[in-house]
Parts: structure tokens; C-alpha cells; sequence
């Protein structure tokens, strides 16, 4: 079952998903409507509410001119620089807030698939006193749809007036998105099979539904779509109705089953799973007192991308320190993966069927130093996390050469392991489903392209010569 202290208040303690969310979207989002919605000669973003106006902008006496966007060109540790201090994107009142339209859908499509039925008009529960558990075990993992369903309804509650990074609004020309609370992970997790001669299931026949509806609404028809955002965190949700939808916003755990036409890293949005294991609370651990060197438990034998396991497990298995082995969430399987990613000091994160996988947030919450082993993985809010200060990446050609992985994790010693581990400690929150948020918390408003550049840097040549030399693209932020 879903925590019992949750709350649809807020569900981050630091920085609250839906202000991560928006932080690393609205941005995006609102150049995306500023095209969308212009008739005729285009319409630009105002380039104040961006949190690093100055590429931007000059001020002179306090009035601001545009520039040519083709005559800066900063390299991205120039960039870096400029994006330190004072630039910092803060969630609370000092921030944009991002205007939400949410269709009121009929319960079929959301809480009515955690047994709930309206008992009036209203398709929603009355969250102030009581509301519909999500379901436990590895169906926590996709479950963000629920919980920005949740915060978007409690925008609303006057309580909440100074924490709020995103608003509901009941008309929608005044919003700068729409979004569309369809639960798609837990209606695939519970109607995706079919019975007997079925030729749709009842997760088809959702689709279906969905699909009528949105493309019969004037919202919709407006801008065909491109403002709005439908949640498909699960990889298998949303398989026929992406194909009809995809101008729309993703919400998504990667790109795996979805080929780059309907989904890609230009329009979408990566979400970070809900972990499974137990929080590591007050955490009093350190390098010495973590026995196990490597930490992988889970399913070994994958197809498609996940063929890596099998062949890391053969190298690894008879390694001293390194715990390489097959579990699942199955009896006691999830206590017994949260004692041994607590008592480790580093956890492999290794693709599987898709590029991600819910063990990368596992090892955060345990502060267990995530070893990424998966080529194609597109990480939630890189733009403003640097996940290379708390994780290993190594490629995937790397790590099956013979005693290359377990070489390069015994080379990072106790120093460096720690700094990492602190690191691990700062950020688990941001990844974090709880009640109460807290407003006011700082996140440097980094790039991308910066944060991705450094993934492999530990086993690259020239990193200097490479952060040095390489130009931002013209149409970055």
C-alpha cells in the first residue's frame, strides 16, 4: 500500500516533484505555447522568467534589449559559471507558476481504478478528509500520475497559497498547459491482460475512450494537441493511443518502446520512479561500515537492451565483495534488496528491457552510489541535477571488458566514495513522494548539456579539452 503519511498536500520534502516538474519543463513548455498560440508573426518568450536572463538580455539603467541569439555562444564552462549564485531557480513564491488546466474525466479514468466511486456530481474525492490509496509493491514505481493528480487538486486549498509551483484553473485560455489525469500505468497494471477471446482488453478500451474524448474537445482542436501533458510513466501504457496523441507532452520513464516520431527528449518529459526499497533513514553509515563492495539484485536473464546482465553476472559473480544475484519483490524480497543496498557502497544500475529502471532511485534512497550501466538512459531533471556527482556511468562496451568495472570500482576510494555519498544524501529528496514540502530550497539552474557531458568523464580521454571547446546549441535556453 501506498505510505499512510502521504498526503496530497505535498509529496517532496525539499522541493516538491511537481516544483522539480516544473522547474525543468516550464521553461520549455511556455517557448512551446508562445508559438502555439501566435497567429501570424511569431511571439517569443519573455526572457525575464528565465533564470539565467543574462544570455538573453542586456540592462542598461534598468531597461532590457534583446539579443541575437546567434551571437552568444558561450562554452558550456562559461556557461556554468554564469548560472552559479544568484541564478539559482528557487520554489516558492520567486518562481513563475505554472497555470494548469485539469479535465474534470469521468472517475473510470482515474481514482475509479483504485475503487473509488463519486458519490455526487463531482468526479473527485474530497481530499481534505479522505482519499484513495495507490496500490503497493513494484505498481508504487509508476505511480506519479497519481501524485501530481493529487497536488494539482490541493493547489486549490487556500493553505497552500505560498508553496504552490503549479495552480489548477478552471478556465483554459488562462492556462499555459492542460492536463489529462488518466492513470495509464495502473489502468495497464490492472486491465492490461486479456481474458478468454477478448480482442481489447479494458486498458484498450480506456485508450480508446481517452482518445474520443480529447480529440473532441476544443482545448484539444486549439493546439492540436501540443499543450497538453499525458502521463505514460509505465513503458507499456498509452501503446495505441500514443500513436494518435503523440503531439501532446509525454510524461514518461524513457524513451525505450517508443520510436522517436511519437516521443524524444526535444518534446518529451522523464519522471522519476516511486523507489520500493525503504528510505535510509538517519543514515549513520559510512564507507567502512558497508561490507559489500557492488550490489545487484534483481531479474537477470533480459531481452532486448537488458542482455547486459546476463553477461555482467557471469563476470562479476565469483568477485570478492560483489553481491550479484537474481530476486524479486516476491515474500520477502523487497526488505531483504533494502538491507543489501543499505550495506553497500555501490548498487549497479544496468538496463533491462527499457534504457531505465526503478533500482537507480532504489540506490538513492539507500545512498547506495548508483554504477549506471545502460547507453541510452535519459535521466529525470538533468537540466538541474549534475548526476555525475553521485553516480558511476560507465558505458556499456566498458563494462564487459574482463575486470574493468570491478578495477574501476575499487579504484575510488574512501574520500571520494564519501563526497559522493554526501551528495546522494542532499539530492534523495528531490526523488521523494512525502508530505510536507518545504518552499524556498535552491536548484541551480545548470544545463543539460553540460550535466550529460560529464556522465563518462571518469573513463574518458581530455575531459578538460572537451567542456572547454564544445559551443551550446543556437536554441538552447
Amino acid at each position: 500500500m501506498a505510505e499512510r503519511n502521504a498526503s496530497p498536500l505535498g509529496f517532496v520534502s525539499r522541493n516538491s516533484l511537481l516544483c522539480l516538474f516544473s522547474v525543468a519543463s516550464i521553461l520549455f513548455i511556455l517557448s512551446w505555447l508562445s508559438v502555439l498560440r501566435s497567429t501570424g508573426r511569431p511571439r517569443f518568450i519573455d526572457h525575464s522568467l528565465l533564470p539565467n536572463s543574462k544570455l538573453f538580455a542586456v540592462t542598461d539603467n534598468g531597461n532590457s534589449e534583446s539579443q541575437n541569439q546567434n551571437d552568444i555562444e558561450p562554452s558550456i564552462e562559461s556557461e556554468e559559471k554564469a548560472l552559479e549564485g544568484k541564478n539559482s531557480v528557487k520554489c516558492g513564491s520567486n518562481h513563475p507558476v505554472l497555470k494548469v488546466f485539469m479535465y474534470d474525466l469521468p472517475a473510470e479514468f482515474h481514482f475509479g481504478l483504485l475503487d473509488w466511486a463519486p458519490a455526487g456530481e463531482s468526479v473527485w474525492p474530497d481530499i481534505r478528509t479522505k482519499f484513495p490509496l495507490y496500490p503497493g509493491g513494484l505498481n508504487l514505481q509508476h505511480s506519479i500520475e497519481y501524485w501530481l493528480t493529487l497536488d494539482l487538486l490541493s493547489s486549490e486549498f487556500p493553505e497552500n497559497q505560498n508553496a504552490r509551483t503549479a495552480i489548477r484553473v478552471h478556465n483554459s485560455s488562462e492556462a499555459d498547459v492542460i492536463f489529462v489525469p488518466f492513470f495509464s500505468s495502473l489502468s495497464y497494471n490492472h486491465f492490461g491482460k486479456f481474458k478468454g477471446r477478448q480482442k481489447k482488453n479494458g486498458n484498450n478500451l480506456l485508450q480508446d475512450k481517452l482518445v474520443k474524448f480529447l480529440t473532441a474537445q476544443e482545448e484539444w482542436i486549439r493546439s492540436e494537441g501540443r499543450d497538453h501533458i499525458i502521463m505514460a510513466h509505465h513503458p507499456n501504457s498509452m501503446l495505441d493511443a500514443r500513436m494518435k496523441l503523440w503531439p501532446a507532452i509525454f510524461v514518461l520513464s524513457d524513451f525505450g518502446r517508443y520510436p522517436p516520431n511519437i516521443a524524444n527528449v526535444g518534446k518529451d518529459v522523464i519522471a522519476p520512479y516511486k523507489h520500493v526499497i525503504k528510505s535510509f533513514i538517519n543514515d549513520t553509515s559510512d564507507f567502512d561500515s558497508r561490507p559489500t563492495l557492488l550490489y545487484f539484485q534483481g531479474a537477470i536473464y533480459r531481452k532486448d537492451g537488458g542482455f547486459i546482465r546476463q553477461e555482467l553476472f557471469y563476470l562479476l559473480k565469483d568477485e570478492k565483495d560483489v553481491h550479484f544475484a537474481f530476486g524479486n519483490t516476491q515474500g520477502n524480497g523487497i526488505n531483504k534488496a533494502s538491507q543489501g543496498m543499505h550495506s553497500s557502497k555501490f548498487c549497479l544500475n544496468i538496463a533491462g528491457d527499457t534504457p531505465s529502471s526503478n533500482r537507480l532511485f532504489d540506490a538513492i534512497a539507500s545512498h547506495c552510489v548508483p554504477v549506471i550501466i545502460s547507453d541510452e538512459i535519459e535521466l529525470p531533471y538533468e537540466d538541474v541535477l549534475d548526476y555525475s556527482q553521485f553516480c558511476i556511468f560507465v558505458r556499456t562496451s566498458d563494462a564487459l571488458k574482463d575486470k574493468f568495472l570491478v578495477k574501476l570500482i575499487r579504484s575510488i576510494k574512501k574520500d571520494e566514495w564519501t563526497r559522493m555519498w554526501r551528495r546522494l544524501k542532499e539530492v534523495e529528496n528531490f526523488f521523494e513522494f512525502q508530505y510536507p514540502s518545504k518552499e524556498g530550497d535552491a536548484v541551480p539552474a545548470v544545463r543539460m548539456k553540460l550535466h550529460k557531458s560529464r556522465r563518462f568523464s571518469r573513463t574518458s580521454v581530455g575531459r578538460e579539452k572537451v567542456l572547454t571547446s564544445t559551443q551550446l546549441p543556437k536554441n538552447f535556453w
